[in-house]
This record gives structure tokens, sequence and C-alpha cells, in this order.
């Protein structure tokens, strides 16, 4: 399998950097973007970066020019979605005319389902949506769940103080381009506690496994 690799990306906030785990042989590129806690290092961004590419899916992990600036906290959701669309073009490049799927976990899942349309998305893959702030659940961001058009596959803990499995089932009820992935035992970072139903490594592997024919049932292959 071919070695990761870089791209940086100008913006008008300054640059974001593409981290590319490349497929052989790709049928499909996942495109995700990171939350407002932390960058591409998340544990389920690598799981995929490292599983995906060896079932021809190129994987490539977007950090947004405020985490490359030393930021603390993530900027305003427009800002957020105009730092996205401005790598569109480099991520086509990468594509190389293979069908883009995009993702993302907490903040960087909302600004795929917002930005899917107006960069042809043919899927997207939530892991860890921020349905509502903890303890604000009147506070729902379902519209934003709800928008695309094309298949999502919604990855969500079951401890998830922003929204739950269960919630995220709820609010996605009578969607049926909506499916979601309980991951037993997680929380927002998708961390299992010792006496989850099962452990780190086995939480991140059934993500890892649900992704891949997730994409090939929802992705048109050349």
């Amino acid at each position: 399998m071919p070695r990761p690799s870089e791209l940086t990306v100008p913006t008008e906030t300054g640059p974001g950097r593409l981290l590319v785990s490349p497929a052989e042989h790709p049928a499909a590129l996942l495109w995700l973007g990171h939350g407002a806690g932390g960058g591409a290092g998340a544990r389920d961004l690598v799981a995929l970066a490292e599983t995906l590419p060896r079932h021809g899916v190129t994987v490539v992990r977007h950090e947004q020019p405020w985490v490359l600036a030393g930021r603390r906290i993530a900027p305003r959701p427009a800002v957020l979605d105009a730092g996205w669309l401005a790598a569109a073009p480099a991520v086509a490049e990468l594509a190389a005319g293979v069908p883009v799927a995009v993702g993302g976990r907490s903040a960087g899942a909302r600004v795929a389902c917002r930005t899917a349309a107006a960069v042809g998305a043919a899927a997207v893959v939530c892991l860890a949506f921020p349905l509502h702030p903890p303890g604000r659940p009147e506070r729902s961001r379902a519209e934003e769940l709800l928008r695309p058009t094309v298949p999502v596959l919604v990855a969500q803990g079951t401890r998830d103080a922003f929204g739950t499995a269960d919630e995220i089932t709820a609010a996605a009820a009578g969607a049926p381009a909506v499916e979601v992935l309980p991951v037993g035992g997680a929380d927002h970072a998708m961390a299992v506690g010792r006496s989850g139903p099962v452990d780190q490594e086995a939480a991140l592997a059934l993500l890892a496994a649900a992704v891949g024919p997730f994409l090939r049932r929802s992705v048109p292959t050349r």
C-alpha cells in the first residue's frame, strides 16, 4: 500500500492540510474533517485512515487552518465551511475521477453534511455527530444531519453526551437515507470505558468494518 502523504491547501484564513492515505487501486475517496476539540489524529479518523486503503478507499483527513495555526478554539460554522470548500479542488484532483464521499467527526461531520451537495458528495460518513449540546436536547441540529440527499452513515456512541445512538435514530426516523451504527459503550470521543461491552480496539475495528461496506453499497464505482 502506498505511504501516506501531506498536501498544503491555501485558504482565505491561512493554510489547511490534507493528510492522504492512498489506496493502491482506489474505487472511492473518503474526505474526512476533524472536530472542534482536536485534529486529524482523533482515534476514529486514524482507524479509518489505517484500515480503508487496504479495501480500495483512499482516505483524506483534512486539518482546518485554525488547527495548523495553533488556535485552541474553532471558528464559526461559516468559516469552517469556507476552509473545507477551499480544499475541494485539491481533493477532486486526488480522487482522479473516482467518487468522493465526505464525512468527519463531531463538528467535521456537521461541515460535511452542510456542504455535501456543494461538493457533489456521493455519500456522507458521520462520526459522533453532535446532535445537540450536552444537556440541551432542545437545541437540535437534526436539520443539518438530514440535509444531505445522498446515503448517510452515522457511527454514534451509546454514551455520547452530544446525542446517543438512540437519539440519532429517533431524529432520523422516516429518513431512509440515514443509517445509524451504535458503538456500544463509546462516548463522544469514541472512547470506551473498562465496563463497556467491547474494548477500545474492538470498538474501532467495528467502526472501520462498517464504513467500508457502507461505501461499497452507497458509492457508484467506475
